[in-house]
């Protein structure tokens, strides 16, 4: 068992545990040739295996390694045993920015402070193409100097959770902090998403609650949509101006993070030294990231076949994960279960699969198939009461042994097409489902 001084790689001495989670422990630890006070994030090997998340978290490793900046929490090396992975992260004892809020709102000069630092990290975070998509105060740390440091960029797939699947309830973050283009599923830019996110922050320091709250989520989501949210008294007029800016419904017109940098309300008492990112040119830490992750070869996955698709299955990320829980998914709050137009399941089969499996399901139904930029398109030729019915189905990768699939009608008409969802197709492709949305059955 880690923790009570027990050694590292000869290098770090363990101490108390400072977390836990699903997938990982986190640990206080010292490096006994510097006294450097670290954080210790242990992994077990198997779990993060079992869910086909090895090579999501391999890519996560080599971003964090691009991530240098004063207000980043940083990854300083990747250790690995035959069973456990282990990260050596930076150690900041100042605790959660939420802690502050948790006792009371904070002064609109600490709270600029503590933003002016938010934006510098995700300004750079977003030059060199991360985007967090789960900002909120809990991932906002404090060193013991005040502060403010990002943390979980990239590694937020590790985050705590309680479910049996935790990681799909987990890294979706809190739905308070979602931007409406994300509630109404559409395409967004993650860049304007973490902006979002960013002024539901600034507005919780300042105010010392959530702008969008409601115990029923779906008022909630209604409030986020159309921005409805009032300021307290205390709140300058300055800041209500900016904050509108940020807090704008519509992505296309909401501040980029260049205006936000360039406003007067931001750049008010900017200490330059504290929000300049590290230029300078810095060596990066050199891991063998595969030899890391290795498993013995009785425990390792098997070679994933290659895609036929066009492009390959998007990634997802943490917005995306929203929809898989019943709980976030709005669509059942405005129609039954089963008279959805769009439906989706998880696979824990490989994209090309699942891309198998419904061609075969396809043909079996006399439905035409074409493949079109990541997405099959199903058609029926007999002409219905509103003409052809077809639909498409698209595959989000999670990770090469985890997807999420879409399957939404595009034409025709509904009851004809709900029918053939019910009667024929989810019944053929049982095989490959893992859960349904919507429903608690899972196969086995």
């Amino acid at each position: 068992m880690e923790g009570n001084g027990k050694m590292l790689m000869q290098k770090y001495e363990l101490g108390r545990l400072l977390g836990q989670g699903t997938f990982a422990k986190v640990y206080y630890a010292k490096n006994i040739y510097t006294g450097q006070a670290v954080a210790v994030k242990v992994i077990e090997k198997e779990k993060v295996l079992k869910v086909g998340l090895i090579d999501q978290t391999k890519r996560e490793v080599s971003v964090m390694r691009l991530i240098k900046h004063p207000n980043v929490i940083q990854l300083y090396e990747v250790l690995a045993t035959k069973t456990k992975i282990y990260f050596v992260m930076e150690y900041a004892k100042g605790g959660e920015l939420f802690m502050k809020v948790a006792k009371g709102r904070v002064k609109e000069e600490r709270a600029r402070k503590y933003f002016q630092q938010l934006i510098s990290a995700i300004d750079f975070c977003h030059s060199r193409g991360v985007y967090h998509r789960d900002l909120k105060p809990e991932n906002l740390i404090l060193d013991e100097n005040g502060v403010l440091k990002v943390s979980d960029f990239g590694l937020s797939a590790l985050a705590q959770g309680k479910h049996h699947d935790g990681l799909l309830h987990t890294i979706c973050g809190t739905p308070a902090y979602v931007p409406p283009e994300i509630i109404c599923k559409e395409g967004y830019d993650g860049a304007k998403a973490d902006i979002w996110s960013c002024g539901v922050i600034l507005f919780v320091l300042i105010a010392g609650y959530l702008p969008f709250h409601d115990m029923n989520l779906m008022s909630m989501y209604k409030k986020i949509i159309k921005a409805d949210y009032k300021f307290p008294g205390w709140f300058s007029s300055d800041v209500r101006r900016f904050l509108r800016k940020i807090l704008d419904p519509n992505p296309k017109t909401r501040i980029s993070i260049e205006q936000i940098m360039e406003s007067p309300w931001f750049k008010k008492g900017l200490d330059s030294k504290s929000v300049k990112a590290a230029t300078e040119s810095e060596d990066l830490f050199a891991i063998d990231v595969d030899a890391a992750f290795d498993l013995n070869d009785q425990n390792s996955a098997p070679n994933e076949p290659k895609e036929e698709f066009t492009t390959k299955p998007n990634n997802l990320n943490a917005f995306h994960i929203i929809s898989l829980s019943t709980g976030f998914d709005l669509s059942g709050l405005f129609v039954e279960n089963d008279q959805k137009e769009e439906v989706k399941f998880t696979s824990m089969n490989s994209a090309s699969d699942i891309v198998s499996k419904i061609e075969d399901t396809a043909r079996h139904l006399g439905l035409k198939v074409t493949k079109k930029g990541g997405m099959l398109k199903l058609e029926k030729p007999a002409e219905g009461r509103k003409g052809a019915i077809s639909m498409y189905a698209e595959i989000f990768e999670f990770s090469p042994s985890f997807h999420l699939v879409e399957v939404k009608k595009c034409r025709g008409d509904t009851l004809e097409y709900l029918a053939m969802l019910k009667k024929d197709i989810k019944p053929a492709l049982k095989d490959i489902v893992f859960a349904w949305q919507g429903e608690q059955h899972h196969q086995q």
